[in-house]
């Protein structure tokens, strides 16, 4: 009964709040939160997170529905900014190895600069939900997806790859990045070179496939009204 009444409170809570208080205080936990992991690592705790966003710890959940929804934000700030590294890498011209290395070698590079923020980001898409989430635009795998299909129609060539496919290269390259940041087992540049041909590889090999092979030294180019970005 005691925790039926605290649910329901909670529950009056949130619907008592303005909308656009409720979006501005997730906003400021998921930041402290993303801060709070940098610092202290996937062991970070949810008191650590409130202190970070001056708030007490039972006011967390009052914007956010448990762990799972906050732990699901935290990812998709971590996506958002990712993304946003990655994206002005992406050039109008040159070889498929050329674009996808660009892209790779922003997200090595983002991956460096935020290990533990990678790690979490990495770790919370094993659940059926945020799966499905790596599989829509919030990704770096997407950005190559995407800018691979505006390079394919400058061609005439339209490809969608499987999203099983998808999911499949993004755990590789999730892995072999994490991988790296623990054991630093090589050059960045040798690993980011390494990355780049497994995923041409498999994104090259579904072109073969349906009837549309590009040659490693072929430049794409990009028409001037189109763009790279979704």
């Amino acid at each position: 009964m005691a925790v039926a009444k605290w649910v329901d409170t909670t529950a009056r809570r949130r619907a008592s709040q303005d909308p656009g208080e409720r979006v501005q205080r997730r906003e400021r936990i998921v930041a402290a939160a993303a801060a709070a992991i940098e610092e202290h690592g996937l062991v970070v705790s949810t008191a650590q997170i409130a202190e970070r966003a001056g708030l007490p710890r039972p006011h967390l959940y009052r914007v956010f529905d448990g762990k799972a929804d906050l732990d699901a934000a935290i990812a998709g700030h971590a996506a958002t900014a990712l993304v946003e590294h990655v994206r002005p890498t992406l050039t109008r011209t040159g070889t498929a190895p050329q674009i996808i290395g660009a892209v790779v070698a922003a997200a090595v590079e983002w991956a460096k600069t935020h290990p533990h923020l990678y790690r979490f980001m990495a770790a919370q898409q094993q659940t059926k939900a945020l799966h499905r989430a790596r599989l829509g635009r919030t990704r770096f795998l997407a950005e190559v997806e995407s800018a691979s299909a505006a390079y394919l129609r400058a061609r005439d060539i339209d490809l969608e790859p499987p999203a099983g496919v998808l999911a499949g290269l993004m755990g590789m390259v999730d892995a072999t990045i994490i991988w790296w940041l623990d054991e630093q087992d090589e050059a960045e540049a040798d690993l980011v070179q390494r990355i780049t041909r497994q995923v041409w590889l498999v994104l090259g090999d579904l072109l073969a496939g349906v009837g549309f092979p590009v040659a490693d030294d072929v430049v794409l180019s990009l028409p001037a009204a189109d763009t790279v970005t979704p």
